[in-house]
């Protein structure tokens, strides 16, 4: 039997134990994986999920309500902004000792392509060599030696700096740049086209034109290709840990016994 995400957050909107269910069966374990990265001091607080999900539970949240029925990746990608938002929301990460505007990095790194400017924007995104290069597709190498040149520029454009600046301000300048959209900012799809290779030259042409001057979509397209590493591994939450969630959100056992993704 085969359960898609589209049926997922139709279920969830309509309350139904099927869609919540899933959830918690399939994106409990993202959850966690995005806990384990951006909080890893607290990724091992089971109540912190608990109240996460719970918190995402309530209709305010609007986590089945601010996107049209979606494909999964897309989901995903919402769901990280409110799993973030709600540990914020829980405890506020500490303030950067050393700071910088969204403005400021944007003129640092002008002169960088656009390539040059997502490997920036991922240690914004707490990201080491390593993982930077896995995403965009190159050698951990390339993606320190842009690192190290983004370095340079910021450096020459800040009155204080640190090693650690970018990912100490990862936060202000995620929740800056989600800020700066625009009417021509793009459609999740429109990123996936090239991600996917399905965009036509014309067209991926025209996204790079408009992402590398749009800190908005920068942040998107990053967060996207984020998705696509994340969910390359997952696995899903066991019964007996999915059943435990469920009784903490008050949730029926689903009549559908068994699910696919797709």
């Amino acid at each position: 039997m085969i359960y898609t995400c589209y049926e997922m957050i139709r279920d969830c909107r309509a309350g139904r134990p099927e869609g919540w269910s899933y959830f918690l069966t399939q994106y409990v374990p993202v959850i966690r994986g995005l806990l384990a990265h951006y909080f890893p001091e607290r990724a091992g607080d089971r109540a912190l999920i608990e109240r996460v999900l719970v918190k995402l539970r309530q209709p305010e949240s609007n986590l089945f309500q601010s996107l049209d029925p979606a494909p999964e990746r897309a989901f995903v990608a919402d769901l990280r902004q409110h799993v973030l938002a709600a540990v914020e929301a829980d405890c506020a990460s500490a303030a950067p000792e050393v700071s910088i505007e969204i403005e400021v990095l944007g003129g640092a790194l002008e002169p960088l392509t656009l390539t040059e400017k997502l490997a920036a924007w991922f240690e914004t995104m707490r990201y080491g060599a390593a993982d930077t290069g896995r995403m965009l597709r190159m050698s951990p190498e390339t993606a320190q030696k842009i690192r190290a040149r983004s370095a340079d520029l910021i450096r020459g454009s800040v009155d204080a700096w640190r090693s650690t600046l970018l990912g100490d301000n990862g936060p202000l300048l995620g929740r800056a740049a989600s800020a700066l959209s625009t009417k021509d900012c793009l459609p999740a799809k429109g990123f996936f086209d090239v991600i996917d290779g399905r965009a036509t030259w014309r067209g991926r042409e025209e996204m790079e034109r408009h992402v590398r001057g749009c800190w908005h979509c920068l942040d998107h397209y990053c967060r996207l290709l984020e998705v696509v590493d994340v969910l390359r591994d997952a696995q899903p939450l066991p019964a007996a840990e999915a059943a435990g969630y469920q009784r903490l959100l008050e949730i029926e056992t689903p009549k559908r016994p068994f699910w696919k993704r797709s």
